[in-house]
């Protein structure tokens, strides 16, 4: 398993990476002695990933004595054992879609090939970071996030691929998609993602010769961004939310939000000014756009969306673009369907909302806990979807604990990344529905401890970056009782 310690300063990052676990943990004793106690602080709100115990302790050591807050004694309990609580479809979808609920679920689960024989295969590559669908968003249930045991060893060399695996990447640890900071060897904005595979050398890809992406320079260099997969349960229910719901609830307890540090805001689409609300950094507005676009760039399927590839070396294209498209052949009748990216639309639109665990007396005072601290004037707890042209979705109460705006959170979680008008340091808040099953935390996966996520969120300014909003709340978080700490904890593995 390989380690991470990234901090950036004034928008640089300066990286420590090995694979070690004693080489880490001298290379921390060391920093301890030689290192002047202003980098200290600001390495105690850096980003952390993959760090080993006895430097995930000296972070937070450092993180507590930078907000003067007492010592955490909350303890994350673990995710909630199975059956998963979500990967069902909405019970308001109507007899005839019902009746497509299969070949959703088929398009969802399917393995891409990288020839296309048939409208129902294949279109994988040249460049990708999985092969279906399923397969990254697996867990608790299909539709959702990271799974305990990574599928990208079972893909990376299939069918005599030449790839290496990217040093970033465990077996037990979360998928991750890489993005460069900027273009390599320049200070030219990049942010686009960089795919961790090719076709290179399976059977079925011909003479197809193309590289990976050299990320072992890109991480020495602190050129790296990582991000880990999102669930997509009650997507379609949050696509319908109004524009003017998000926009009062933005507006409402100001008095509140301002004396938390609390600002948020929408990040709104420019084609027709409605607001985005999916992506780490809400920067795609509609299930449509996310399935097209998810694909194309996860697993190379061009699509009536996004029909071209995106590595056209010579050679390396084998089908004719796009690989899938809506068939209207009223003689097969398997495949009078939409195609692939409207299915996979439709999937993410009608699955249900994770539904919460049972509650008790800890996990009711944990939730009165949440709303103390202020964490729930970003987790936002519920909206109700508008009665709209597609029934299933309409008259709804959704629980799902976010303001689907964006805050800056500080230089500890930044990532050198804008994407629109959402800067390095500003990420949409993430619903919280479903936490209590989710096995990774933050966007890059960096803990799978929910107590380190929430201390995450704590971060000071530096000359880059303005302070996490979340810090009040955080210190707020610290300053309870240990028993209220605990409970607050456990209301979030109810969720």
């Amino acid at each position: 398993m390989s380690f991470r310690d990234t901090t950036k300063t004034k928008g640089k990052n300066m990286s420590l990476r090995g694979t070690d676990l004693q080489a880490q943990s001298k290379t921390w004793k060391m920093l301890r002695v030689i290192l002047p106690a202003a980098l200290l602080l600001a390495a105690c709100t850096a980003a952390t990933a993959y760090l080993p115990k006895k430097a995930t302790k000296l972070v937070a050591s450092m993180r507590a004595n930078a907000s003067l807050a007492p010592t955490v004694s909350a303890v994350d309990p673990g995710p909630r054992a199975l059956p998963a609580s979500a990967g069902s479809f909405l019970s308001t979808l109507s007899a005839n879609e019902q009746q497509i609920e299969p070949s959703l679920t088929t398009e969802f689960n399917r393995t891409h090939d990288v020839i296309v024989t048939s409208p129902t295969d294949g279109g994988l590559g040249p460049r990708f970071n999985e092969n279906s669908c399923a397969s990254c968003h697996a867990y608790p249930a299909v539709g959702g996030s990271s799974p305990p045991t990574n599928p990208l060893f079972s893909i990376y060399n299939f069918n005599g691929a030449s790839n290496t695996m990217p040093s970033f990447i465990t077996s037990n640890g979360p998928i991750l998609e890489a993005r460069f900071i900027n273009q390599p060897g320049t200070t030219i904005p990049d942010g686009t993602v960089h795919q961790l595979f090719t076709i290179k050398g399976r059977s079925d890809a011909g003479s197809c010769s193309i590289s990976q992406p050299d990320f072992a320079t890109a991480a020495s260099q602190g050129n790296l961004a990582l991000r880990q997969v999102p669930p997509t349960y009650g997507d379609g229910l949050i696509e319908v939310i109004r524009n003017l719901d998000i926009v009062s609830n933005m507006n409402s307890n100001q008095t509140i939000k301002a004396s938390l540090g609390i600002s948020g805001h929408p990040i709104y689409s420019g084609n027709d000014g409605s607001i985005q609300r999916f992506g780490w950094k809400a920067q795609v507005r509609s299930t449509l756009l996310m399935a097209g676009n998810q694909m194309n760039v996860e697993m190379g399927v061009t699509n009536e969306i996004f029909p071209n590839e995106i590595d056209q070396t010579p050679g390396c294209v084998l089908n004719p673009v796009p690989e899938t498209v809506t068939n209207f052949n009223p003689n097969i009748l398997t495949e009078m369907f939409p195609g692939d990216a409207e299915r996979a639309e439709h999937f993410t639109q009608w699955l249900a909302p994770p539904t919460p665990g049972p509650s008790n007396n800890s996990t009711k005072n944990g939730k009165t806990q949440f709303t103390n601290a202020g964490c729930v004037y970003c987790h936002t707890t519920s909206f109700t979807t508008p009665a709209t042209s597609r029934p299933a979705l309409g008259n709804i109460t959704i629980n799902l604990y976010s303001d689907l705006l964006v805050h800056h959170m500080g230089p500890g979680l930044a990532d050198g990344l804008a994407q629109g008008s959402a800067g390095p340091d500003e990420f949409r808040t993430a619903p919280l529905w479903g936490i209590g099953q989710r096995l990774w935390f933050m966007h890059d996966g960096r803990t799978n401890n929910i107590v380190t996520a929430i201390e995450d969120h704590y971060s000071l300014g530096n000359g880059s970056y303005p302070a996490s909003e979340a810090n009040q709340s955080i210190t707020n978080f610290n300053n309870l009782s240990p028993k209220n700490q605990q409970d607050l904890v456990n209301f979030l593995r109810q969720l």
